[in-house]
């Protein structure tokens, strides 16, 4: 049986689309920024309706899918071919038990500061297949961001790999398989993160892949 794996990376200093109804509102924060292409928008709209309420979130979209587990594979609903996973179905039960009594956060506004910074990454490891955090000429995100824009409070980046929708990028971060830390999902409930920039686009090995850069305050240069 042919199966697929999904690579999530998160750091601190941490395609299918999903329609958008009357009732986002004002979680659809990224609506008018022209810099991002509608998965972008899509990604910041998702996000958003996770930290509006995590409860509701956990119990709609992530709980359902302990019925598509077999061992460790999981035949997301949609996708053509089995995910093979670290954990299994007991990575999903500990998301859903953690985010029903985790509480709503503030929605995230988009960055077109931070999006660059994410561009830059993202462009690099569609060029060259690489992974991970580490960007062309071994920069780091602090220098990615400063290299745009100033930074406030504190700066995190989460990346995604071989995902297929923004809801499944945000629920695959959310669930944070295989990560011991559970980073990513801490970075999704980080109530000090104000601003996101999202770069999504494709990837040699992993076929896409999604970076969000995210920061509690920036200033363009």
């Amino acid at each position: 049986m042919k199966t697929t794996f999904i690579i999530i990376i998160s750091i601190v200093t941490n395609l299918a689309f999903v329609n958008i109804t009357a009732t986002d509102g004002k979680l659809n924060t990224a609506a008018n920024a022209n810099y991002l292409t509608p998965l972008e928008k899509e990604v910041v709209l998702e996000i958003n309706r996770f930290r509006s309420n995590p409860s509701k979130y956990a119990n709609n979209y992530i709980r359902p899918l302990t019925n598509h587990y077999k061992n460790k594979l999981l035949n997301y609903p949609g996708d053509n071919t089995p995910i093979r996973t670290h954990e299994g179905v007991k990575a999903v039960n500990e998301c859903v038990r953690e985010l029903q009594t985790a509480t709503p956060q503030p929605i995230l506004y988009p960055s077109k500061t931070l999006t660059k910074s994410a561009n830059e990454l993202q462009k690099y490891q569609a060029k060259t297949g690489k992974t991970g955090h580490t960007g062309s000429n071994n920069s780091t995100l602090k220098e990615r961001i400063e290299r745009f824009g100033k930074w406030q409070t504190q700066i995190a980046e989460n990346i995604a790999y071989g995902n297929t929708s923004a809801r499944q990028t945000v629920i695959f971060l959310l669930i944070d398989d295989g990560v011991k830390s559970r980073g990513h999902r801490k970075n999704l409930l980080d109530p000090n993160l104000k601003f996101v920039g999202v770069s999504t686009g494709k990837h040699p090995v992993y076929h896409s892949m999604c970076v969000m850069d995210f920061a509690g305050g920036i200033e363009k240069k």
